[in-house]
């Protein structure tokens, strides 16, 4: 089940002794995510304000704060409002193009990194709870470690960085298998 990726990071993680049992990465492209529910309504309610105000201080007389002047104060909201709107479906997408996932005999490697490279490392057989998340299609989500209360505000929908504050592999291919590849090594940790 390993999959073959050209210039892998996570090859360069491996310590001494340990083997590699599989490496994936998220699914590419524009994906929605469960706090897109609130968050595109939130960003047409913002981008719907500043684009009236904007409409409004175009129609203002200059020495009203109108015209030029009060459109450059805009700017930067318009800018946000674009952003958490359309750009952050981008940058999220190619945040998940740079991301790759491992799984040792030993550990869950995941390298990821926008501007810079980022490692985190799991053990995945001591770790209390890993929590399978799983579609129709057989694709899905392993987080390693309890989901504190309130997840969804620590998920960072801006497309920069970690997605989550708990460890995962996020939106992979045939998420059940590499679930039982985990459980297997949990389940000989627990024997020994």
């Amino acid at each position: 089940m390993m999959t073959d990726f050209d210039g892998s990071s996570v090859e360069r993680e491996l310590n001494s002794g340990e083997r590699l049992l599989w490496k994936g990465r998220p699914r590419g492209g524009i994906r929605l995510r469960g706090m897109d529910a609130f968050l595109i309504p939130f960003s047409l309610f913002w981008t719907g304000i500043v684009f009236f105000a904007g409409i409004a201080s175009f129609t203002q007389p200059p020495q009203k704060g109108g015209g030029a002047p009060g459109l450059i104060f805009l700017i930067p909201f318009i800018l946000v409002g674009l952003y958490i709107l359309v750009g952050r479906f981008f940058a999220d997408a190619m945040m998940r193009a740079r991301t790759e996932y491992g799984l040792t005999n030993r550990r869950a490697i995941i390298v990821s990194g926008f501007f810079s490279r980022s490692v985190k490392s799991v053990d995945v057989r001591t770790i209390p709870e890993i929590l399978l998340s799983e579609k129709r299609d057989g694709s899905g989500t392993i987080t390693f470690g309890a989901t504190p209360f309130g997840w969804w505000m620590q998920r960072n929908p801006w497309g920069f960085g970690s997605s989550s504050a708990t460890p995962a592999f996020e939106m992979i291919e045939d998420v059940r298998s590499v679930y039982k590849m985990i459980d297997q090594m949990r389940a000989a940790k627990a024997e020994s």
